[in-house]
């Protein structure tokens, strides 16, 4: 029998876990563990980080099985990225 969906909010953000496609990498738990603690009965509390932080952890999982939408009037998710010194300019 398969397993129910997870289903974690905040106003920013709405995390979702899908334990049918979870692999147990245990990335997200390294990444956040104030997000993402498997000692606790509701394991993720996205609102322990930034909806930002907690947007980018979620991801890095490998499997899929973490998800998020952010909320309409949540603020942008700024991406960090470093550029190269061989870059060409965007257009």
């Amino acid at each position: 029998m398969p397993k129910r969906l997870q289903t974690y909010e905040t106003p920013e953000i709405t995390v979702t876990f899908d334990p049918n496609l979870c692999i147990h990498s245990g990335v997200c738990v390294r990444g956040l563990h104030a997000v993402f603690d498997v000692h606790r009965r509701d394991w993720v509390r996205p609102d322990a980080a930034p909806a930002d932080q907690v947007a980018e952890q979620i991801r890095r999982c490998p499997s899929g099985a973490l998800q998020f939408t952010m909320s309409p009037t949540a603020a942008p998710i700024s991406h960090h990225t470093e550029s190269s010194p061989n870059a060409e300019p965007a257009p």
